[in-house]
């Protein structure tokens, strides 16, 4: 009766007789039958552990992560060999037909009014936009607005009685952390992947303009994309965007914008219909070693204005190209990549300190900061 509650409830036995290792101290010296007898209890134990189940995150997640459907109509050549005679193209011209293109993608329902946030590679380009929900309803989606350089788009449905999910907050993520990535991968259906947090402010890919993005190895694949990336409470602390892939598969390493960001993105574009960012207008380059000691620079870290936009703020201000940046409001500047989200974040018509290193000596520069052109209208930062 001792070993059976001192293998199952240590805790109601005195403390005397109790091993300071635990009841599991001493199995290796134990006879094989009572050693195997005492490891299959501890499995037994193992398995009702709920820290190896994540259901219940699932469960509170997946009502809210939706399937979107986008469809496309997509002029192709004619094939038929008459219409393809080049005769009768001189005379009449390059004669063209329709053809229904569709795609696949995920979304995250975010508020009661039916607000989804997405990826805006989802549903760029698309004539109509549908909405499958997990509980097999389906709806139009109107597209609020979508901003290309963070790659985030928001809809809205109207249906009563949306699933939503909880913010969390990607700030307290650390490396390590368990996540689960769900959506709907190869248009197979709703699916739930795990894996961790592998890196956190991942930014330089060449994937969006404005980057930050938490690393995962939960398996993300096409379909995936605009889906939830959430933790083992079943918050949402991202949304799913790429993957890198020499197969088109998940190889482990798949990348989330953080919920940090998706939320300012899908606030201005509710209230203004687009994101509003600042601007100065310059050309940078980051400050490498290599580069610092070949120029002999002050500094290792920092942006080179390697040009200036021609009366744009920057220009107005007195920069010029050779100056270093190197702070904006006290906030250091180790790259490009932080000059950028650091400008984007100004306010536009607001005024801003700006450090610069010109000609060895540190230069303070105010500079009123304009608003960032929309993408294709503009040259600079």
């Amino acid at each position: 009766m001792v070993f059976v509650v001192a293998t199952l409830r240590p805790e109601w036995l005195p403390a005397r007789l109790v091993s300071p290792d635990g009841p599991m101290s001493g199995i290796a010296n134990r006879p094989p039958g009572q050693a195997d007898q005492i490891g299959q209890t501890a499995t037994n134990a193992a398995r009702s552990n709920p820290i190896l189940s994540y259901s219940d995150a699932a469960a509170r997640a997946t009502p809210a992560v939706v399937n979107i459907y986008t469809s496309k109509e997509s002029r192709i050549p004619p094939d038929h060999p008459f219409l393809n005679d080049p005769l009768y193209k001189r005379y009449l011209g390059e004669q063209q037909r329709s053809q229904p293109t569709s795609s696949l993608g995920s979304g995250v329902v975010v508020s009661n009014d039916g607000t989804i946030l997405t990826n805006h590679h989802v549903i760029d380009g698309a004539d109509g936009i549908e909405v499958l929900l997990s509980d097999g309803r389906r709806g139009k989606a109107v597209l609020v607005g979508s901003d290309p350089e963070s790659d985030l788009a928001v809809l809205r449905i109207d249906l009563p009685n949306v699933p939503t999910i909880v913010f969390g907050d990607p700030e307290h993520a650390r490396i390590g952390d368990v996540v689960l990535a769900i959506g709907n991968p190869f248009g197979v259906g709703q699916t739930v992947t795990m894996g961790i947090v592998s890196a956190l402010g991942r930014t330089q890919l060449g994937i969006n303009t404005f980057e930050n993005f938490i690393q995962t190895d939960a398996a993300i694949n096409p379909g995936n994309s605009g889906g939830a990336l959430v933790d083992t409470d079943g918050r949402l602390i991202g949304i799913n965007t790429a993957i890198y892939s020499r197969t088109g598969g998940s190889l482990g390493i798949g990348f989330a914008i953080p919920t940090s960001t998706a939320r300012s993105v899908m606030d201005q574009i509710v209230r203004n219909g687009s994101v509003v960012r600042g601007y100065i207008g310059v050309e940078p380059q980051d400050v490498t070693p290599e580069l610092a000691q070949a120029f002999k620079l002050p500094r290792q870290d920092g942006a080179i204005i390697a040009g200036v936009m021609r009366g744009g703020p920057a220009d107005k201000a007195g920069v010029i190209a050779g100056d270093i940046l190197f702070q904006i409001d006290g906030q250091p500047i180790p790259n490009t990549a932080s000059m950028l989200n650091a400008i984007a974040m100004l306010k536009p018509g607001s005024t801003s300190k700006f450090m610069f290193i010109r000609d060895g000596r540190e230069t303070e520069l105010p500079i009123t900061v304009g608003q960032r052109p929309k993408p294709g209208a503009r040259n600079g930062k």
